[in-house]
């Protein structure tokens, strides 16, 4: 493993070529087996399931991350309890001693094939010094993705911090805390499924979303909603939202990020344009997400669901040969640490088999050619010795 600093890629550009050399044979050698574009736990796994088998493989990490803002990492074994930046750390420390990985920050700006059969592609890469290309066979996607939070004073602010958006991430440490849902009235009912095994006292606040339209949506995701909410004594408060304020922090900011967490108590007031405020301890909200970084869909990789098209069925391979996408980013539909590190075994392991096969059938054929050589020259020596029909010497022809 080389270096983590942006420095790092100024120094590659100058050792590498920063374009597929072609070789005598007329081969080509390219700076990297696979680059893989993005350094959080999906990026980090499919690094660590490529050195597992010698790949050269370059992670180039933009310091973006959806979890960045989140107090603790959960449901992961090994590593529950953990701050996301504790788990990056780590993860780096092992991979450090795999000498066939290189790590890096940058933003890769632009991804661009090297031929018409996609053999390799170029990487442009922007940093402090500059833009350096770099080569690589094939190309990891991992790019993530980001929430898109509405500009309600309060929510940005205390985002990942008693405001989150994955029960399975951070509910437990809210457990029995009385707890706000933040979104459309059409995502309530799912969400206190989600969460009804840990909260009892939920109230939806829909901000204005209760409206016949959204109803009619609603009563097509779950019938006899009302009657669900009912049942679990969810409250359901239409009025406009003008801003959520912390009045209490669950953490203090000084605990040990290697140890898993204990409950979060938490306190906001939310104010509305009418009416009396309320409290709350913590919140789940449904909000809508994009793509943290739009280079996998200027070099044509398709979307689906607004998520990078990934076939389950090949290691989540594009629709672009030697373009894989993993973690959130891809449209397998399903977002959390477990599965982005999943996702990235899985493309890793395809992306060597591809490349072992590419190698084999390039060697099989050198051999052919090599044999077709030999017989060539075996042919001419025959012709050579053998003489002409008559001749006491004559053996015949060389293929009898």
């Amino acid at each position: 493993m080389r270096a983590f600093s942006t420095l790092a890629l100024a120094a590659l550009a100058a050792a590498a070529n920063g374009s597929a050399v072609a070789r005598a044979d007329g081969g080509l050698v390219t700076d990297y087996d696979a680059i893989v574009v993005g350094g959080g736990p999906a990026g980090l796994s499919a690094v660590s399931g490529l050195a597992r088998v010698r790949r050269k493989v370059l992670m180039i990490d933009s310091g973006e991350y959806r979890n960045g803002a989140t107090r603790h990492m959960h449901d992961v074994i090994g590593f529950d309890g953990v701050t996301p930046a504790y788990f990056r750390w780590a993860a780096r420390q092992q991979l450090a001693h795999y000498s066939t990985v290189t790590m890096t920050n940058g933003t890769v700006v632009k991804i661009t094939p090297g031929d018409e059969e996609n053999s390799h592609f170029i990487v442009s890469t922007s940093h402090p010094h500059g833009v350096t290309d770099l080569t690589a066979r094939k190309i990891v996607l991992a790019t993530g993705l980001r929430d898109v939070l509405p500009l309600t004073p309060g929510i940005r602010e205390n985002w990942g911090q008693g405001i989150f958006w994955c029960p399975w991430c951070d509910g437990h440490e809210h457990a029995d805390q009385a707890l706000g849902l933040l979104g459309s009235l059409d995502n309530v009912p799912s969400a206190v499924r989600e969460m009804v095994t840990l909260n009892k006292d939920i109230v939806a606040l829909v901000n204005g979303t209760d409206t016949a339209e959204v109803r009619t949506t609603t009563d097509g995701k779950m019938a006899k909603w009302e009657q669900y909410l009912e049942i679990h004594n969810v409250a359901v408060d239409n009025r406009t939202i003008t801003s959520i304020t912390r009045l209490q922090n669950g953490t203090d900011g000084h605990e040990d990020p290697s140890l898993p967490t204990t409950p979060e108590h938490d306190l906001f007031r939310v104010d509305f344009a009418e009416g009396a405020p309320i409290e709350r301890s913590a919140f789940l909200a449904a909000f809508p997400s994009e793509q943290m970084s739009n280079v996998g869909e200027e070099m044509g990789v398709q979307l689906y669901g607004g998520r990078l098209a990934a076939d389950q069925t090949a290691g989540l391979i594009t629709n672009i040969p030697g373009v894989y996408a993993i973690g959130d980013a891809n449209s397998d539909n399903t977002t959390n640490v477990p599965h982005a590190m999943f996702s990235a075994k899985r493309a890793a392991v395809f992306l060597h088999v591809k490349l072992a096969r590419e190698d084999g059938d390039k060697e099989l054929a050198e051999a052919d050619v090599s044999k077709r050589g030999l017989e060539h020259t075996a042919r001419s020596l025959w012709q050579t010795v053998n003489g002409n029909p008559g001749d006491m010497l004559y053996a015949g022809e060389f293929d009898q």
